[in-house]
């Protein structure tokens, strides 16, 4: 019997619970299945990493929509911290050998900083930051020390957290940044690759082209060419294979839209208001912008214009005041405007699509790896049964079929079938996104009736390729799975 739809999430709650029937006498063990059991119920935890500077406690604030994960050089920042909805805000740290225990938050120029309490940051295991906030309800953010860190400690927590060599990693998903794509970048993403129980797969990755303002030097079109660029790495094979796609984001734009205060649009139009040649003087560079000697009737002073510009960037700076200057005059409007062009709405729905949508899927590989882990480091005659049972959900499991022929047709491994077709495959297998109207390219909107004309239409046309006398086998075994996929839909949208 296979495993498919809603019921993988209850079959791999049950194999835990027997899991942890048969290793009862395992004290160890059994507070590791526990703590995967667990972590059914709560939101999906996705990780941010990349390199140094890439931008990752930038893109998280401007993804919560409020300042809350410090972004300078600081200590926390090389340091793992968790960030979860709550009711009420609160800091913990998690020392390595000694009690948790909570820290004071306090407030710099808006935005939040914890103090260590004098606690070196070697003997600290992670920070846990509670949070009130609707982003943080449907997942767990993870903000990661930066990898290829001159700091040996720092790169090591980070790779220690994303991928262990001991155990699966804590994080369901991970979101990684790069500013543009190094070696050191192919090298990490392939690290996450598991060749164990859940197959190599980029399921569970999405990458971000980030710091996208900074493309063009801060041109007003800099998003358009970053854009153009995260469109080449998505139909690059290599990268294809390691992530599910690459967006463009320019989190600092972000960030600031989603924050954005009352004075810094008064100093914005200020600076609108300066004769058009001599702001562009300004803004050819950082320095340039915040030294400029004006008139003390002409626009901002040097330190409004020096944090102007930490918070905005010269893409920022340029594209509000064009827009002040076109005549936006709602600081609600010229916010809105910045998020929009950031590639943040973008990325939220990637998100939405390819993480919250397989929330369950991700959930049960997490649980997998967990369950294999024990019966791996641990094996005992009675626990047979259990492997036996992984296995046959692996094999039985159309949703992990599904994924491992994602990950074989994006590794460009040779399929006989026209380009349009591949396309077509990806899509109908998940590689879109899991809901119906992303499977079929439909509108998000589409009504059942329609949903169900373009899937029984998809089911005859690769039914028809499957028993194809012209088809191989392989092609023949793609086309049966992508029927199965397309009577999967079906099944949804008579349930």
């Amino acid at each position: 019997m296979s495993t498919s739809g809603p019921q993988l999430g209850s079959v791999v709650r049950v194999l835990l619970r027997r899991t942890i029937d048969v290793y009862r006498d395992s004290p160890q063990a059994v507070g590791w299945l526990q703590h995967n059991l667990d972590r059914f119920d709560e939101p999906l935890r996705v990780a941010i990493a990349g390199k140094v500077k890439a931008g990752k406690s930038t893109l998280l604030n401007a993804l919560v929509g409020e300042e809350i994960a410090p972004t300078d050089a600081g200590e926390c920042t090389r340091i793992v911290t968790w960030y979860q909805d709550a009711q009420v805000p609160k800091v913990t740290m998690f020392p390595r050998t000694a009690p948790p225990r909570q820290l004071t938050i306090s407030r710099t120029s808006g935005a939040l900083s914890f103090d260590l309490q004098g606690t070196p940051v070697e003997q600290v295991d992670k920070l846990e930051v509670q949070w009130p906030s609707q982003s943080l309800r449907t997942q767990t953010l993870i903000d990661t020390p930066g990898i290829a860190s001159l700091s040996r400690d720092t790169s090591a927590r980070a790779g220690a957290f994303l991928t262990p060599e001991e155990s699966p990693s804590q994080a369901d998903a991970v979101i990684y940044l790069m500013r543009h794509l190094h070696a050191t970048d192919v090298r990490f993403l392939e690290s996450f690759f598991d060749q164990g129980v859940a197959r190599a797969t980029p399921i569970n990755t999405i990458g971000v082209l980030s710091r996208a303002d900074e493309i063009g030097v801060g041109r007003l079109d800099a998003l358009s060419s970053a854009r153009r660029i995260a469109r080449r790495y998505r139909s690059d094979d290599k990268i294809r294979g390691l992530c599910q796609t690459v967006v463009a984001v320019a989190g600092l734009l972000a960030q600031t839209g989603r924050t954005m205060r009352q004075h810094e649009f008064a100093a914005l139009t200020a600076l609108a208001e300066l004769p058009r040649a001599d702001l562009d003087a300004m803004l050819l560079s950082v320095d340039r912008f915040s030294r400029t000697d004006l008139p003390d009737s002409s626009g901002p002073d040097s330190e409004t214009r020096a944090r102007l510009m930490e918070r905005f960037g010269l893409f920022g700076v340029r594209l509000s005041t064009t827009l002040i200057r076109q005549g936006m005059t709602d600081p609600s409007a010229i916010a809105s405007e910045l998020v929009k062009r950031s590639g943040l709405d973008e990325l939220r729905t990637v998100l939405g699509t390819q993480f919250s949508e397989r929330r369950d899927l991700l959930k049960a590989r997490s649980a997998l790896l967990a369950v294999d882990l024990v019966l791996t480091r641990e094996p005992r005659p009675a626990a047979a049964p259990l492997v036996a049972e992984v296995e046959r959900i692996l094999a039985g499991a159309h949703e992990f079929a599904e994924l491992r022929l994602l990950s074989t047709l994006r590794s460009g491994a040779a399929v006989r079938l026209p380009t349009e077709a591949l396309q077509e495959a990806e899509r109908l297998l998940g590689g879109d996104g899991g809901s119906a109207a992303a499977r079929l390219g439909l509108e998000p909107d589409a009504g059942p009736d329609e949903l169900r004309a373009v899937a029984l239409d998809a089911v005859a046309r690769w039914q028809r390729r499957a028993e194809s006398p012209m088809s191989g086998r392989a092609v023949s075994d793609v086309a049966r799975l992508v029927v199965r996929s397309c009577e999967g839909v079906l099944a949804g949208l008579r349930g």
